[in-house]
């Protein structure tokens, strides 16, 4: 029988690695925060970009892009969420009496009095979404600091690895992060117009065929559209229910529209939108989700395409780098 022998040195760095394992997984609250923070940097240095080949420096362009990024949100917020919330409210009061419409001998099962009053409304689902995700105040806060530092810090990712690496070294690491960077951005704009754009199909779709709560399941298909593959089928469901409570005909129609929103989205906005941004198989996808959801919850499911997207990006340049080939046959 062959003898295994496992040297010290395999032992020690076994050891080591499951510390640094054990110490990034204590930390990951931090890992996310400059995570998201250098997503906001890549979907903003464009723009920064832009503002300083017109001759404002760089500073007062960070500032003003920063500014009118937040307040864009907040204004946004502003004019979206009341109405939201008054249709989800509403919504949720009037959910037994659809169930009930859908299936009228249920009634004797299930008391929907009580369901109705135990049902929350959107303003806790909102705010305990919030403090679910991003944990406390703080964290919003350093995560926006740490975005508004990356952009005015050019280059602070060499200037970190200077000290560490030689030159050289340090700059096959930057030019592997201005891809990633890029590819981040491409994903941010292109999800944005993606959510945009269906969100207001939906809208116009709901509101021409007389559908109540239009605007509050508008949103939702909107906001939805950050998780590929799965979200379309979710958003779809309650305005399918709330189709079915008010006519059969009406709960058909409504599965025909979101039939027709998520073809034109896959065949003709997502290639023009996306192009090759994405580019990941639906299994890669679905585990990226059930990988992030398990490790992070929802913040982990909102982030799990971005991650997947930033460690493929890094990787495939470690490839190119180590293999030249590889980087002439993806050239040609």
């Amino acid at each position: 029988m062959p003898k295994i022998e496992i040297s010290h040195r395999t032992i020690i760095f076994t050891i080591i690695f499951l510390l640094l394992l054990k110490l990034l997984w204590i930390v990951r609250d931090l890992i996310f925060s400059l995570f998201i923070a250098f997503i906001i940097m890549s979907a903003l240095k464009p723009v920064v970009s832009f503002l300083e080949k017109r001759k404002i420096p760089r500073f007062l362009a960070v500032i003003l892009v920063y500014l009118l990024a937040l307040s864009t949100f907040g204004y946004l917020l502003f004019i979206i969420f009341p109405p939201l919330i008054k249709e989800s409210g509403i919504f949720f009061k009037q959910l037994p009496v659809i169930i009930g419409g859908l299936s009228p001998e249920t009634s004797g099962i299930f008391n929907f009095d009580s369901i109705g009053k135990n049902v929350p409304n959107l303003t806790t689902i909102f705010f305990n979404f919030v403090r679910g995700t991003f944990s406390n105040v703080i964290f919003v806060i350093t995560t926006i600091f740490f975005g508004l530092y990356f952009l005015l810090e050019e280059g602070f990712i060499k200037k970190i690895l200077i000290n560490f690496f030689k030159e050289t070294e340090a700059q096959v690491v930057v030019d592997i992060f201005d891809k990633a960077e890029k590819r981040m951005s491409a994903w941010v704009w292109g999800e944005l117009v993606l959510m945009t754009v269906v969100g207001l199909l939906t809208f116009f779709g709901l509101s021409l065929i007389g559908m109540k709560f239009a605007i509050a399941l508008a949103v939702l298909a909107g906001l939805l559209e950050i998780i590929p593959n799965i979200g379309p089928i979710i958003s779809a469901i309650p305005a399918i229910l709330i189709g079915l409570s008010q006519s059969y005909f009406l709960g058909f129609v409504n599965l025909i529209l979101y039939i027709f929103v998520q073809q034109l989205e896959n065949n003709l906005i997502v290639p023009l939108v996306m192009k090759k941004t994405v580019g990941l198989s639906p299994i890669v996808t679905l585990s990226a989700l059930i990988i992030g959801g398990k490790l992070a919850g929802t913040l982990g499911i909102i982030l799990a395409i971005p991650t997947t997207l930033f460690i493929e990006t890094v990787l495939m340049e470690i490839i190119k780098t180590k293999n030249p080939k590889v980087a002439a046959g993806n050239l040609r």
